[in-house]
């Protein structure tokens, strides 16, 4: 038994994040989990139009609106992450936003670094209605078809994190913990990636596509996507290392829960208002 715990707390350690490298191009299992979440995002909502008949949208409907989706979900993550997370820090180093550099002691190649989840899921609503609005077709429906597919995604963009090391938890004695290269040496934290690749991805995909044909006030599906990633991803934070240059943003809670707790409020709101003017 002691071997496995050993195996299983240095496993970030012995995981290379690259798969292969040629000159200065390198493909990371990262990027690749991102390719594969989205894929599978696109799939199981051309099965549900094919399966289920009470959508009318068109494949090819499907296929822009998923680019448009992907496209508004890279640029609101990276746009969120620079006004939650860092926005002093880029307001003296603007060109840092879309380029892959430092400037700070020269210029350095750092990649772009730092996605916001809250700030990607702004991005992708507002160019899915942009879209929707162009294409005249009908919002609610729309969003009750793509939710409940939406969230075994994030295990594979989780299980990224992982790989890569990032975003990992905070300090703990439980032999569940893990050392990460990235973290102080000779500290187990939590693996908090893991955490979310099942809670937030395997859970809530569960929950959203076990109810899909349960009679729910129509767009309802976004308010109960709402409150269950914001409960799960809420409580998730407890374990999760808060930014180092953000820290606590109100008492012990971090900027993730302030926002997850906004997305609850909103998810509530939103539900019963489709309630009622369903009755109307």
């Amino acid at each position: 038994m002691e071997e496995f715990w050993s195996w299983w707390q240095h496993l970030p350690q012995n995981i290379d994040p690259v798969i292969f490298e040629i000159g200065s191009f390198k493909l990371q299992y990262y990027g690749l989990m991102y390719i594969v979440a989205f894929a599978i995002t696109f799939f199981l909502v051309l099965y549900r139009v094919k399966r289920e008949d009470r959508f009318e949208i068109t494949a090819d409907q499907i296929k822009d609106l998923s680019t448009y989706m992907i496209l508004g979900l890279v640029i609101g993550a990276r746009l969120g992450y620079v006004l939650f997370y860092n926005l002093s820090y880029y307001l003296k180093h603007p060109l840092e936003i879309i380029l892959p550099f430092s400037f700070s002691n020269g210029m350095t190649f750092t990649g772009i670094s730092g996605m916001s989840y809250h700030g990607g899921l702004i991005g992708m609503t507002l160019v899915s209605w942009l879209y929707i609005r162009k294409a005249k077709l009908d919002w609610w429906s729309v969003v009750d078809l793509y939710l409940p597919a939406i969230p075994l995604g994030y295990t594979f963009g989780r299980l990224g994190n992982f790989i890569n090391g990032e975003l990992f938890g905070r300090v703990t004695t439980s032999s569940i913990g893990m050392y990460f290269p990235m973290a102080k040496a000779g500290e187990l934290r939590h693996p908090s990636q893991l955490y979310e690749a099942f809670f937030e991805g395997i859970f809530l995909f569960v929950v959203l596509w076990g109810i899909r044909r349960v009679k729910i006030p129509k767009g309802a599906m976004l308010a109960l996507y709402l409150i269950g990633y914001g409960t799960v991803r809420f409580f998730i934070e407890y374990f999760r290392e808060p930014d180092a240059h953000i820290g606590f943003v109100f008492l012990s809670f971090s900027m993730g829960q302030i926002l997850c707790s906004l997305m609850i409020a909103g998810g509530f709101f939103l539900y019963f208002y489709l309630q009622r003017r369903e009755k109307a």
